[in-house]
């Protein structure tokens, strides 16, 4: 393909290093591209949470636009904050090989775990198992990019603040003592990286498709049905993790109420070859064993907290 692939990225320096890596990708396979950097309203509307904004994939959407505009040839996102559902005419071309899928504390020592402390998250999801956990603690909104909540975390007397391991780690910014919260289940598809493309531009599908990593994009998928049969979006504090051995898929999810005091978890194991629908019929098992009852709760939570 002679022509130019013109790869649009939100301006963060994890969005431009993830846009750089698909382009060094690209560039080795022989293509020719070019990064246009976009900027996202999620990146400016720094004041009020994600779920607030009644916008799914709110980092997403600029970058929608722009594709659908014709502007951009490919989009570079992390995939947990993509919508499940995309935008008519936009497909999914690859999911490059994961990375760590572990959530971790940045911290300024951590003797007030076993007291009272506060921590900072703009996840709904992080602040429920958190909370779970630790139900002591204070969680407070942190939103904006991952060097300006570092920047947040250092001027605030917050004890600590959760971010995605796999972030901080691709730009260099993953201190040594931050400690690893295996305990908690990830966002569907975190640390996994997302190219998507206009379905007609199919040169474009078909240079990105050679980037494509097959058991990355299968527990990404399993993850994400799981998230779309929840109905989660951005709004409920969902966890969920998918891992392949030995030909079987592991998984693993989990619905909370926003304030940790009560969750829906499932744990189940099906056959690499049998894998189509698994996600959704884990939500189900979910939605009968109380998930129903919780996801309306948090509803209306949620919808009394924006009136």
């Amino acid at each position: 393909m002679k022509n130019v692939i013109r790869i649009g990225t939100r301006d963060s320096e994890l969005a431009l290093w993830q846009a750089t890596t698909v382009q060094n990708k690209l560039e080795a396979l022989g293509h020719n591209t070019a990064l246009i950097p976009v900027k996202s309203t999620g990146d400016l509307v720094l004041d009020k949470p994600l779920y607030e904004m009644g916008i799914t994939g709110i980092f997403t959407k600029t970058l929608d636009v722009a594709l659908i505009k014709e502007e951009i040839d490919i989009a570079v996102h992390s995939m947990k904050d993509v919508p499940t559902q995309l935008p008519k005419g936009v497909v999914k071309t690859a999911v490059l090989e994961r990375a760590d899928t572990n959530d971790i504390l940045v911290h300024k020592g951590t003797d007030f775990l076993d007291n009272e402390g506060t921590i900072a998250t703009g996840s709904l999801r992080r602040k429920a198992q958190w909370l779970a956990k630790y139900p002591k603690h204070k969680v407070v909104d942190l939103r904006g990019n991952v060097n300006s909540r570092l920047i947040k975390l250092i001027e605030n007397d917050w004890q600590g603040a959760v971010f995605a391991k796999a972030g901080l780690e691709r730009i260099k910014l993953l201190p040594k003592d931050a400690l690893e919260l295996d305990w908690m289940l990830p966002a569907p598809a975190q640390g996994a990286m997302l190219i998507v493309a206009l379905e007609k531009n199919e040169a474009v599908v078909e240079a990105c498709s050679e980037l494509n990593h097959e058991n990355s994009n299968i527990t990404t998928l399993v993850e994400r049905e799981f998230l779309r049969t929840l109905e989660g979006g951005c709004t409920a504090p969902i966890g969920a993790l998918a891992e392949i051995k030995n030909k079987t898929v592991y998984f693993k999810g989990c619905l909370h109420a926003l304030d940790g005091s009560t969750s829906v978890e499932v744990t189940k194991e099906r056959s690499l070859n049998k894998v189509m629908g698994f996600g959704k019929s884990c939500a189900y098992e979910v939605l009968e064993s109380g998930g129903k009852q919780l996801m309306d709760e948090i509803k209306n939570e949620l919808n009394n907290s924006v009136h």
